[in-house]
């Protein structure tokens, strides 16, 4: 099993986005951020609701998960954001070798 997860959250600003994306890799919680457009269907208090979002997966160290949920609730504007881990199980040794350093950030 891989020591790495994607770690997801959808926001409603593209701005924003962009920003937590930065962040994210500039303080080396993830290795690598993507950003997909979706639309989402879901309920929120009581009423069903459909919105365009900005969708973010980080591939980042399980280890980091609570780092990286303090600074996505940081920055979010949501009340309740979104922020799930899926483990990745393998991978590409390579690429998983990259995703180890560039989320080093020293004293290991």
């Amino acid at each position: 099993m891989s020591a790495f997860c994607l770690v997801q959250t959808t926001i409603d600003d593209e701005k924003r986005a962009e920003e937590m994306a930065k962040t994210l890799v500039e303080k080396k919680l993830a290795a690598c951020v993507q950003i997909a457009t979706v639309t989402s269907h879901y309920v929120w208090k009581g009423a069903p609701a459909r919105e365009k979002e900005f969708l973010l997966s980080a591939k980042a160290r399980k280890t980091d998960f609570s780092a990286i949920a303090a600074a996505i609730r940081s920055m979010h504007s949501y009340e309740t954001p979104e922020i799930v881990a899926l483990p990745i199980l393998t991978g590409d040794a390579a690429y998983l070798e990259w995703a180890f350093q560039a989320t080093e950030r020293g004293g290991g």
